[in-house]
């Protein structure tokens, strides 16, 4: 018997749509091509969202968008305006970057009551919130406390990385992270899940989604390895992650 399911690794895969440069022809060409593979979320510029959810509607990939992206210094006033339109355009799952320079500043107070209000804007709207960290940033202190802020305001995932800083996801933060986050809340891998053998090893660590912009390369050897029929579709690869 195979070792996954291929339903088991398609619905762990965010499929990133990120990179500035890409294109609305580019952009529509990755929501077909997440469509077409069936993965888990689209996460798409927030411009883009709406057109995004209504071209999901009826699948079972859900739409997401990222808030306070890339780099978190976004007043939390602004946070939440982008999380209300996102929600307003079909958003279901909001990436949303913390505070990182009040993080590195000890400043837990502020990081705490931000993060709690756009998890309680988003579960309100009965929608979900991925916490992102920025992990090439952060001590490991830094990223424990972060883990038990998230559990105390019940947050949806823990997400180790923007794709855009100074580095990814590693197996030693996602193992950290699983251990000190609750058992109500998620881990996410963005930047580094390249392949479908790195994915299948965060999913042993206990991670249940991945940024990815490589999906057509990963999904298509899950179908070959189970002896799947090929999918025709193509997108460009160059979301950031």
């Amino acid at each position: 018997m195979p070792e996954f399911q291929y339903h088991d690794v398609a619905k762990m895969i965010d499929h990133s749509l990120l990179n500035p440069t890409l294109t609305t022809d580019d952009l529509d060409a990755g929501i077909q091509l997440a469509l077409a593979y069936d993965v888990a979320s689209v996460c798409i510029m927030p411009y883009y969202m709406k057109s995004c959810a209504e071209r999901l509607a009826g699948s079972t990939v859900k739409a997401s968008t990222t808030i306070g992206f890339p780099h978190g210094g976004h007043t939390t006033v602004i946070k939440r305006a982008e999380a209300e339109q996102a929600i307003a355009d079909g958003c279901e799952e909001l990436d949303m970057v913390v505070n990182i320079s009040k993080v590195l500043s000890g400043d837990w107070g502020y990081v705490r009551t931000e993060i709690a209000q756009i998890v309680e804007l988003a579960h309100n709207a009965g929608q979900k919130v991925k916490v992102i960290f920025e992990n090439s940033y952060l001590n490991d202190e830094q990223k424990i406390r972060l883990c038990e802020i998230c559990t105390e305001v019940d947050a949806d995932w823990v997400k180790t990385s923007t794709g855009y800083g100074s580095g990814g996801a590693t197996q030693d933060d996602l193992k950290l992270m699983r251990k000190h986050s609750g058992d109500q809340v998620q881990v996410k891998a963005a930047g580094g899940v390249r392949d479908l053998d790195t994915l299948l090893a965060v999913r042993a660590i206990g991670v249940t989604r991945c940024g990815a912009s490589r999906t057509a390369e990963i999904l298509g050897e899950a179908r070959k390895r189970l002896g799947l029929p090929e999918i025709e579709a193509t997108a460009s690869d160059n979301s950031g992650y």
